[in-house]
């Protein structure tokens, strides 16, 4: 999401003006290292998704890679923030590095297509969220086997939304990158997505808000948030997931 906080020393513009005039490999590395922990906190904050299919380590230097092309791309003239700017570029590099890893088994993948397709035939159909009776039944599942499925399926759930994400905030980033001055049409985008992402949490249901909020909003892990609810870290991982497949239509819809 959008609400990254992170720890990162900023660069003034002295800074930033002779490491512009000079492009120097020493000067490009003092940046690097004062935006360094921006990479760590993104790569922390994506745990939840490759942990058992990347080291933490691999992840970093891939967000260290991005963060340098960050920085020698970067153009402080262009009125957006390195943070917001570099952010985006990180967490692309990341989102492709797990991809790469081709870490789904191939029957997880196939029920989480199955799910989306038909959660959106039902959504379609009644013009509504559907409820897990609706989409157990569709599936010929219990709804201890639905909640399961939700579970296993987490992961890839929440890598696929994340992307859904990247991808309209790239989008906006992109635009810096035009020849656009003030970049009026990013700030636009920002601000929209912003808007969306809001809107997309206000469908949920109760439970399902409270849990999305504190993951993405108080950046708390799911086991934090199991002992939050009362609940189990699994019972966490399925309302987590059906939240995200509600939130993943809603972005799906805006990023067309």
């Amino acid at each position: 999401m959008t609400h990254t906080a992170t720890q990162s020393s900023s660069v003034d513009r002295e800074q930033w003006e002779a490491y512009m005039k000079t492009r120097s490999q020493e000067r490009r590395n003092d940046i690097v290292m004062a935006y360094s922990n921006l990479v760590k906190v993104i790569a922390l904050k994506m745990r939840g998704i490759y942990k058992n299919y990347a080291q933490l380590d691999d992840v970093i230097n891939q967000g260290i890679i991005a963060l340098i092309d960050a920085v020698e791309k970067y153009d402080p003239d262009r009125g957006i923030k390195f943070e917001t700017f570099a952010s985006i570029k990180v967490k692309g590099a990341i989102i492709d590095f797990i991809r790469s890893q081709d870490w789904i088994p191939r029957r997880l993948r196939k029920a989480s297509n199955d799910l989306d397709a038909i959660y959106n035939r039902i959504y379609s159909q009644l013009g509504r969220q559907p409820t897990r009776e609706e989409i157990a039944a569709e599936m010929n599942l219990s709804l201890e086997q639905l909640d399961h499925m939700m579970e296993q399926t987490y992961s890839f759930n929440l890598l696929s939304y994340e992307e859904v994400v990247w991808q309209k905030m790239s989008t906006a980033g992109d635009l810096v990158d035009s020849d656009s001055e003030d970049s009026p049409e990013q700030r636009i985008m920002e601000d929209e997505l912003r808007q969306q992402l809001a809107a997309s949490i206000e469908e949920l249901g109760e439970r399902e808000r409270t849990v999305v909020s504190l993951y993405y909003y108080e950046n708390l892990k799911l086991k934090e948030i199991a002992q939050v609810l009362g609940i189990s870290e699994s019972r966490v991982c399925q309302i987590h997931s059906a939240a995200i497949m509600k939130m993943k239509r809603t972005m799906h819809e805006y990023a067309l």
